[in-house]
C-alpha cells in the first residue's frame, strides 16, 4: 500500500455564536483540509485549524504547507510507517504545526483504517467516554446565564468561562454564574494569559470560594518562573496551554518543581497525534495531568484528538468542543455527544467522512 495523492483545500467557516476572550473576539474560522489516497483507494483525512496568535502560524503559511508540492515526498511511501513518516514531517513542517497535525492525523488515520481499527484501538485504549466543557466567552453576566442555560438544556455539565479582561468584573460574573447554578455544575476558567502575577495569586481564594475546577493559562507565556511562585495548591490546578508547544515546554514546565498541574494539549500547536502521544509521556512520568483542547476546529481534528486523548492514562480533562458552532462542517461522524461526554464512534481510523 502506497500513497498516491494528496489533495488540500480552504473553507472560511463562520461561527453561529461568536465569542470574545482576552485578546480578541472570533466570529469566523479559516480551516484547512487534506485528503490522502493509496494506489488502493483508500482515503486518510485530516484538518488544520491554525491559531497565529499562539504559534506565529498563519491560514496563508498552513495553506502552503500542505500545497502539492511540500507534500510530493509522501508519494509512494507506506502510511503504516509511521515514526519514519513523523520524523521527516518534523523536520518538512517545523514551522507550520497546524499544517503538520493535519498531515500527522491523515497519516493516523491510513494507517489505523489499513488495519480495520479505530485508530484508538491501535494506540491501545484507556478510556471509553468523558465529559467535556463548552465554552463560554467574556460577555455581559445576561449573555453568560443564557449561553449557560442553553448549554444545560443540551445536556452539558461543565462549563469553561473565558476570562482575562478585568479580574474583578471576572469574579463577580463568576460569583452570579455559581449562584445560579448551584454545586452541581463543574465550572473551569481561561484566562487566556490575561491574569497579572498579583491577580493571579488572587485566584487562590477565588478557585476556593467558587469550588472551580482548575485554571487554564492564567499568565503569559514565559512566565514559569511566576506559575512556580504560586501556592502549591493553586499551581495543581493551573493548565498550561499557550506556554505549552511541543516537547520541550513540556520538559521545561514538567522540571521540578513543576510549573503546572495539567498539561492542555492542542494539536495544531504541538503537530498532531505523534507528538502528542509524545507530550503525554512527559506528563505521565511528571505525575502531570492532561486537558485536550482545541480551536474551533472541524469534526476530523476534534476526532483525532480524542483518539489520542483516550489512548493516553494521564487524560482526565476534554475541552474539545470546537465543532459544535460551525456553521457548516464538510465531515461528519468520528464521535458522539450523548449527554455531554464524547464516545467515538467504532468505526476505522478517525471514524469520520467527508459530506457532513
Amino acid at each position: 500500500m502506497r500513497i498516491a495523492s494528496a489533495a488540500s483545500w480552504t473553507e472560511a467557516v463562520p461561527l453561529t455564536v461568536p465569542y470574545e476572550i482576552s485578546s480578541r473576539r472570533i466570529e469566523s474560522v479559516e480551516l484547512v483540509f487534506l485528503r490522502l489516497e493509496t494506489d488502493g483507494g483508500l482515503a486518510g483525512l485530516g484538518s488544520a485549524s491554525p491559531a497565529r496568535e499562539v504559534t506565529g502560524e498563519s491560514p496563508e503559511a498552513c495553506c502552503e504547507a500542505l500545497g502539492e508540492e511540500r507534500l510530493a515526498w509522501l508519494r509512494g511511501r507506506d502510511p503504516r510507517e509511521l515514526e519514519a513518516l513523523g520524523n521527516e514531517l518534523a523536520r518538512s513542517h517545523s514551522g507550520t504545526p497546524a499544517a503538520r497535525a493535519a498531515v500527522d492525523m491523515a497519516l493516523h488515520d491510513l494507517a489505523a483504517r489499513a488495519r480495520g481499527v479505530a485508530l484508538v484501538d491501535l494506540f491501545g485504549r484507556r478510556h471509553d467516554a468523558l465529559p467535556t466543557s463548552v465554552t463560554i466567552g467574556i460577555a455581559s453576566l445576561a449573555e453568560t446565564l443564557a449561553q449557560a442555560e442553553g448549554y444545560l438544556g443540551r445536556g452539558f455539565r461543565c462549563l469553561k468561562v473565558k476570562t482575562g479582561r478585568s479580574f474583578d468584573e471576572d469574579v463577580a460574573r463568576l460569583s452570579a454564574l455559581r449562584a445560579e447554578l448551584g454545586p452541581r455544575i463543574t465550572i473551569r476558567i481561561d484566562a487566556n494569559q490575561g491574569c497579572s502575577p498579583a491577580e493571579a495569586r488572587r485566584l487562590e481564594g477565588v478557585v476556593r470560594e467558587l469550588g472551580l475546577e482548575l485554571v487554564e493559562q492564567p499568565l503569559p507565556r514565559g512566565s514559569e518562573t511566576e506559575l512556580r511562585a504560586l501556592p502549591a495548591g493553586l499551581r495543581r490546578l493551573v493548565a498550561a496551554d499557550e506556554s505549552l508547544h511541543d516537547e520541550d515546554d513540556a520538559r521545561s514546565l514538567a522540571a521540578p518543581p513543576p510549573a503546572c498541574g495539567i498539561f492542555n494539549i492542542k494539536l495544531m500547536k504541538c503537530g498532531g497525534p505523534g507528538p502528542a502521544r509524545a507530550i503525554a509521556r512527559i506528563a505521565e512520568a511528571a505525575g502531570i495531568e492532561l486537558m485536550w483542547g482545541c480551536n474551533d476546529e472541524s469534526a476530523i481534528s476534534i476526532a483525532a484528538a480524542l483518539h489520542t486523548a483516550y489512548a493516553c492514562p494521564a487524560t482526565r480533562y476534554l475541552d474539545l468542543d470546537g465543532s459544535f458552532d460551525l456553521a457548516r462542517d464538510p465531515a461528519a461522524g468520528g464521535f458522539e455527544v450523548v449527554d455531554g461526554r464524547l464516545r467515538l464512534l467504532e468505526r476505522p481510523g478517525l471514524g469520520v467522512e467527508l459530506g457532513g
